[in-house]
């Protein structure tokens, strides 16, 4: 599958909108102490956090301001996408050169919370700012603090962009926002992700209606978040893109993530239709050896002797196997376009085999119908065997 990926960066001012003030001093001193040799893997700083603090808000405070205060913004390459990194390929670059952009802040953040024992999701979108639609998606996160949703941009909030260069300052606005507050800015493609109960379209976003509408459709976010996680990947890829459309494919960044989630889901399916498929072919080799070895005794004028009953059963087995891998054959799917031939040839295999076979139980219902004086004229040689795929 070729994937589409999103460039993830952030362009934003330097004002922002004030929020209640808590004194984090002691916890960002604690995490300003943590020694060097910790911060070269998410593990080691998780290790840190967990033997100096112990409340859910502790912990995700130090997570968001070592991850924050670590990391600068790589703005150099804040357009660059390595199609062959891996998510942890890029932690561990961020980590060894401390610069990164969103994808990898998020990404960092995230693992961090995990190891930690808080709850914790990477959320890609788009954003706003002074009334103006970026054209760069972005991604954040989000953690459940206390049986609470709320939203972390360790991104924006570890400084920013002025005259072309990065500005490092921790910004407290982007620490724990309620979703209400950061959807004037933030808003996911996904809308489960904005843990609103209202959620907000795309086309209020632009226009800035970003207020609570309880007129519309209650959504009980929490209840399709707990849903989804016992869901398979392809379904939850699968429904996404549904939310993704039924939110408004309003511009570029959308609907290449909508198109990715949809390829992905497709891949996915198409990928558990072949494992069925070889599920059937493996099936119809076991039924073409059973078959063979039939063949193989009835060439010996079914000797040695076996009762009656064994001797149909030794053609009714591959058979009955043959029948089944024939049905299942026609409910597996789409397997893609480029395995179309080897159905198709699966399909032939099976129908041929099953001919041979039914060929066969005739032969036997024959001859368990004649006298023991009559089968014994009843043989010939046999050359058609059974043929297994490969």
């Amino acid at each position: 599958m070729k994937n589409i990926f999103l460039v993830f960066t952030f362009l934003f001012s330097v004002l922002s909108l004030g929020q209640a003030k808590v004194n984090y001093t002691l916890i960002d001193k604690k995490m300003e102490a943590i020694p060097n040799s910790d911060t070269n893997s998410t593990d080691l700083v998780a290790k840190y956090i967990n033997a100096n603090f112990k409340t859910e808000s502790d912990k995700i405070r130090a997570v968001f301001y070592w991850t924050s205060s670590n990391i600068s913004y790589d703005v150099a390459n804040m357009f660059v996408v390595n199609f062959g990194e891996t998510p942890q390929d890029r932690i561990a670059k961020t980590l060894k050169t401390k610069k990164g952009i969103c994808g990898d802040y998020a990404a960092i953040f995230n693992e961090i919370a995990t190891l930690v024992g808080v709850k914790s999701v990477v959320i890609s979108g788009y954003t706003k700012q002074n009334g103006k639609i970026d054209t760069l998606a972005h991604a954040w996160c989000a953690a459940k603090i206390d049986n609470k949703w709320s939203v972390f941009d360790p991104t924006w909030g570890s400084g920013s962009l002025l005259n072309g260069k990065f500005v490092k300052k921790i910004n407290e606005y982007y620490f724990k926002v309620e979703p209400s507050k950061i959807i004037s800015s933030h808003i996911p493609f996904d809308y489960l992700w904005q843990f609103l109960n209202y959620p907000i379209t795309n086309a209020e976003f632009y226009e800035g209606k970003t207020q609570i509408n309880k007129t519309k459709k209650y959504f009980d976010f929490e209840k399709e978040i707990a849903r989804q996680s016992i869901l398979s990947e392809m379904d939850q890829l699968f429904e996404s893109a549904e939310r993704i459309e039924k939110n408004g494919l309003k511009n570029a960044m959308i609907v290449a993530y909508y198109e990715n989630q949809k390829k992905h889901s497709t891949v996915l399916r198409e990928n558990k239709n072949i494992e069925k498929l070889n599920g059937i072919v493996n099936e119809m080799n076991e039924a073409v050896v059973l078959l063979n070895d039939f063949i193989f005794y009835r060439n010996k004028k079914f000797k040695p002797t076996f009762p009656d009953d064994e001797i149909n059963n030794m053609i009714q087995k591959p058979r009955e196997k043959l029948i089944k891998c024939q049905n299942d054959i026609y409910t597996v799917g789409s397997t893609g376009t480029d395995n179309k031939a080897n159905v198709s040839s699966i399909k032939k295999s099976i129908e041929s085999n099953l001919a041979l076979a039914e060929e066969h139980a005739l032969f036997v219902k024959n001859y368990l119908s004649k006298s023991k004086m009559v089968r014994k004229t009843m043989f010939s040689k046999v050359s058609w065997f059974g043929i297994p795929l490969n």
